[in-house]
């Protein structure tokens, strides 16, 4: 008998890129020949580099030892001025995600939101365009040559034109893994990344920030976390976590030693029960309730630093309000058609001077906030968090009035038709409140 020798790790990583092509390949974006030949230059430099793929049994995450150093996505590299316009690669990014949305996301919408459940081919099919790990480097198993929150928020912008409950539910674990790469040590990148990353069966995960309580200051969370020798005793409660049910690990943020710091918590964990917890919105994503009562974790498992934890924040905010944007432009997508072929007295009702001018406030709204988000983003990017925070705060605003208005005068401009499912207004009216709301579950 003739024993094979096992495939290397680069092999592995290329034959998994051959198979990304293969079925990604079906999306018009990547029909045209100069985005597939950039899709291919960038999985041949991860296969080259080796994706770590490992199945975990039952994602019973065993402990490994990392090196010196954590990876880390490099930072964006700088302009030479000042430029919102996105570069060739984050044009192909926004043309794959926008293909995606439409062809998959877009339909799958209305059943997700009614069963409250994403379908898995839809998980699949984004995972293998490598939506999920566009911000964890080549060297861990993702697709990022650098961090940049201009790419992120684009790609969140036209995965929730497509539909936000789906768009939080694919990208959830985004975020976890975006977290790990960002903020955590080598030994946590080597224990709970390659799940991530795994071609097969990628895991799941939610960054669990919310609580149910009045005026949630992130900042403060009411859930503690405290240290006895080598472990943390965590308590408290975590809302609207997206798939607590059935999610593969957890970021909860807790306040220690009088700051908020983000603590990495595996399902099963003694002390660790959830319920459930359904929302007006983002239904698909099947958010509950994480109860925590004396759960120990290994000290190990802080994650990052108290400053990590504010910028989780401020990339969440700037996350929602990318959201915001590509619901509102669904919205004004639909509305644009439907006023002009949508008939009364005789003529389309966009004749009539009340209906032009609440179309045209949407898209000066929507416009309004696409450019307050990019320029935070880019302002990331750069490496200013000041200018970054200040307009993190003034998307967060405009996302808390404007986008809700958007999503109500959705509803309006179709009378009737607003208030039924037959339309996709009124979920994406529900799905609107969340991004002025809603703390932590999506990152840029």
């Amino acid at each position: 008998m003739t024993l094979q020798s096992k495939p290397s790790i680069a092999d592995r990583g290329q034959a998994f890129g051959m198979r990304l092509i293969t079925r990604a390949g079906g999306l018009d974006a990547l029909k045209n020949p100069v985005l597939r030949g950039k899709v291919e230059k960038v999985l041949y430099r991860s296969a080259k580099t080796g994706f770590k793929a490992q199945t975990v049994a039952g994602r019973a995450f065993t402990k490994k030892p990392g090196g010196a150093d954590a990876s880390r996505p490099r930072p964006t590299k700088p302009r030479r001025e000042f430029d919102l316009t996105p570069t060739d690669d984050q044009q192909m990014i926004q043309e794959a995600a926008r293909e995606l949305a439409d062809q998959v996301l877009g339909p799958a919408a209305a059943g997700a939101d009614a069963e409250r459940t994403v379908p898995v081919q839809v998980f699949e099919q984004a995972a293998a365009m490598g939506m999920t790990l566009l911000g964890v480097p080549a060297d861990l198993g993702g697709v990022a040559e650098e961090r940049s929150a201009v790419t992120s928020a684009l790609v969140l912008e036209e995965l929730a034109r497509g539909d936000m409950g789906v768009a939080v539910a694919i990208m959830s674990s985004a975020a976890v893994a975006n977290a790990l790469a960002n903020y955590g040590d080598s030994s946590q990148q080597a224990t709970f990344l390659p799940a991530f990353t795994d071609e097969k069966e990628p895991a799941t995960g939610a960054i669990a920030l919310q609580e149910a309580q009045p005026l949630f200051d992130p900042l403060a969370p009411r859930t503690t976390a405290t240290r006895e020798g080598d472990e943390l005793v965590v308590n408290g409660a975590k809302s609207l976590v997206v798939g607590a049910t059935t999610a593969d690990l957890f970021i909860v943020s807790a306040m220690l030693d009088g700051e908020a710091r983000m603590i990495i918590v595996e399902p099963g964990t003694d002390g660790l029960s959830t319920s459930d917890d359904p929302a007006m919105g983002i239904r698909a994503a099947h958010t509950g309730v994480l109860h925590l009562e004396q759960v120990r974790v290994p000290a190990a498992n802080l994650l990052g630093t108290a400053q990590d934890h504010m910028d989780a924040v401020r990339r969440a905010r700037l996350a929602w309000a990318a959201a915001a944007v590509g619901t509102g432009q669904a919205v004004l997508d639909q509305l644009k058609t439907y006023t002009v072929e949508r008939k009364a007295f005789g003529e389309p009702i966009a004749h009539r001077q009340a209906v032009a001018f609440t179309v045209a406030n949407i898209a000066i709204e929507v416009e309004a906030l696409r450019l307050v988000v990019w320029r935070a983003a880019a302002q990331l990017d750069e490496g200013n968090d000041a200018a970054a925070a200040d307009l993190i705060g003034q998307a967060r605003a405009l996302a808390a009035r404007h986008a809700t208005q958007v999503g109500s005068d959705g509803v309006q401009m179709l009378g009737g038709h607003g208030f039924v499912k037959e339309f996709d207004n009124e979920r994406w009216f529900r799905d609107l409140r969340a991004t002025g709301v809603l703390e932590g579950t999506l990152l840029v």
